[in-house]
């Protein structure tokens, strides 16, 4: 088990974003969780504010590849995988390797890329995967386990330890103080569990989790109080 960047890479704002007069509602929330076109491409403030293909994530699939020495007879697997993009830079790095994206959005995958639609599958729930032990090298989630409540979150994370080889990649939401809190539970749309990094570590330990993971929080998204 490794806390690890592997969205270093990853294109950030230097501008702060500040919180406060422009907090997301739970009637926002509400929408969101329908992740239909509102979430993806409706206003800012009920997800995305426009979800498109810009090549951003080219430099995080090499480094993927890179970092977990995935070849063309790799498998992997991404969990919440949207409409494809990962999938896609990784499908023009790789092309031989076996690719498998879920995604619970009906509206995502009918959005989604060309090129790696028939690699994605619809499915209920990230706590439930029907695939074999071992089965992946590498599996990825990206704001997977913290929209989930604990109970859930602790069984996705055993399911990923189940098909993986060991090696995985997951995002935490997180905080330190009271303010980081409060932050980051007014910036986040989805997001259901929010641990001190400490309570993290113990969830992870019970799970017999190997993989990497890295805390998304206030620092880390440049969340400033209005």
């Amino acid at each position: 088990m490794r806390q690890f960047n592997l969205l270093s890479e990853y294109p950030k704002s230097e501008k702060p974003r500040y919180v406060g007069s422009n907090i997301r509602t739970i009637d926002h929330r509400i929408v969101a969780t329908y992740r239909d076109k509102r979430l993806y491409d409706g206003e800012r403030n009920y997800g995305y504010g426009g979800f498109k293909y810009d090549g951003r994530w080219k430099k995080i699939a090499s480094k993927i590849c890179e970092e977990y020495t995935l070849n063309e007879d790799s498998s992997f697997l991404q969990l919440n995988c949207e409409k494809g993009f990962l999938l896609n830079d990784l499908k023009d790095i790789k092309k031989k390797m076996r690719i498998q994206g879920l995604e619970t959005s009906e509206y995502a995958i009918e959005n989604s890329m060309e090129s790696v639609k028939k690699n994605i599958k619809k499915c209920k729930n990230y706590i439930q995967l029907e695939f074999e032990k071992n089965q992946f090298d590498f599996v990825l989630a990206i704001g997977v386990v913290y929209a989930l409540n604990l109970t859930d979150a602790i069984q996705c994370l055993k399911e990923i330890q189940r098909v993986s080889k060991g090696k995985s990649f997951i995002t935490l939401g997180s905080y330190k103080s009271e303010e980081e809190y409060w932050l980051f539970k007014q910036w986040t749309i989805l997001g259901a569990t929010i641990l001190r990094e400490e309570e993290w570590i113990r969830v992870l330990e019970h799970t017999g989790y190997t993989g990497d993971f890295f805390f998304t929080n206030a620092k880390t998204l440049n969340l400033k109080k209005n």
